[in-house]
């Protein structure tokens, strides 16, 4: 699946591009407990450097919220201006359905 992520992080942190995902879950739906693990490519623009790059996410859930997570660009992964990035990130889900990524990342000079 291919989805549209625009996304600002603050004043400063200016991303745009998508990410293609390979998802998969295991819930119990009488009382929304179980987790999920991601795998996702960007391509798209972090500030002006602009390539791909891979990361992988996963999390549980006891219903009402998220546990265990993690979140981590894959060594080598980064193409063009993004080659050599590295990082953590993680997922905040809002109230109106809306999944915010943040990033703490780092590029070669």
């Amino acid at each position: 699946m291919r989805s549209p992520i625009p996304i600002i992080f603050g004043v400063a942190w200016k991303v745009s591009g998508y990410s293609t995902t390979l998802f998969t879950y295991a819930v119990d739906h009488s009382t929304d407990v179980g987790g999920y693990v991601a795998m996702e490519s960007f391509a798209g623009k972090l500030h002006e450097r602009s390539g791909t790059f891979n990361f992988t996410h996963s999390a549980t859930t006891s219903g009402e919220d998220r546990d265990n997570e993690s979140f981590v660009i894959i060594p080598s992964s980064g193409t063009g201006d993004l080659a050599g990035i590295t990082g953590i990130g993680g997922l905040r889900n809002e109230a109106d359905g809306t999944h915010r990524v943040w990033l703490m990342y780092e590029l070669p000079e």
